[in-house]
């Protein structure tokens, strides 16, 4: 309940303090919105900046995999003909 009351208390005072000071606090906003906006696009630039650097990183680590996933893919088809071979090769009754 005291916290309810001191709530509406500060309230109430802020909005007498607002309409006495209109002008200062016009004032106010005025000089921390350019501040805010210049802020704010420097923190959408530097994460813009990180996402595409981190975007880069993964295109140059996918390329590698890829040619090493290949080399891999071949190994693995040559010895699975070489097996199919001596399957051939060893069949009973043939």
């Amino acid at each position: 309940m005291k916290t309810l009351i001191g709530g509406a208390v500060a309230a109430v005072v802020g909005l007498i303090c607002l309409i006495v000071w209109f002008g200062e606090f016009l004032q106010l906003l005025a000089g921390a919105v350019p501040v805010m906006l210049l802020i704010g696009g420097g923190l959408a630039i530097y994460l813009g900046y990180d996402e595409i650097k981190d975007t880069w990183k993964k295109d140059t680590s996918t390329d590698a995999s890829k040619t090493g996933d290949v080399e891999k893919f071949k190994q693995e088809i040559d010895d699975l003909k070489k097996e199919i071979e001596t399957l051939k090769t060893d069949k009973p009754g043939a």
